[in-house]
């Protein structure tokens, strides 16, 4: 119950404005939003790329952080992007999504920011290290896993 009162607010919110670079696409209920981002600036591995987010909420919303994933579409044509901490498979890596991270203060909007500026500021055409075989093994939905967060770097 408290979670729908609280994504209701977050989306009437999100469909009156929105920091530049992020965009609402559709949230259908409160169990499942997308949203796109953009980085603003000249940053050469990602210029000119939007990029899909999916979002998916507990009952424990915002007590919980949402799982966050990129998504790859053919159309609109949306890739995952190459980051150290974005796995090929559209899961990240970011300890704003875990739960020693998150915080009830945190919203859409503000996972949307970090994302964006965690792009903004990377420098490596890389994918996490192990990426193939985390992908090939992994069947753990996105919460469930106990990344450990070492690299503050990118």
């Amino acid at each position: 119950m408290f979670a729908n009162k609280r994504l209701g607010k977050e989306l009437s919110k999100i469909q009156q404005s929105l920091p530049p670079g992020i965009d609402f696409v559709t949230a259908p209920d409160f169990k499942q939003w997308e949203m796109d981002i953009r980085v603003l600036d000249s940053n050469p591995l990602y210029l000119d790329q939007t990029y899909r987010l999916r979002f998916r909420f507990s009952t424990n919303y915002p007590i919980e952080a949402p799982e966050v994933t990129f998504i790859p579409l053919s159309q609109p044509r949306r890739t995952i992007p190459i980051h150290p901490h974005i796995y090929s498979n559209g899961i990240i890596c970011l300890d704003l999504l875990g739960s020693q991270g998150w915080s009830p203060v945190q919203n859409v909007e503000s996972v949307c920011m970090s994302l964006q500026s965690m792009l903004t500021g990377n420098t490596k055409n890389e994918r996490p290290p192990g990426d193939e075989e985390f992908v090939r093994r992994n069947t753990q939905r996105p919460r469930d896993i106990r990344f450990v967060y070492e690299d503050s770097s990118v």
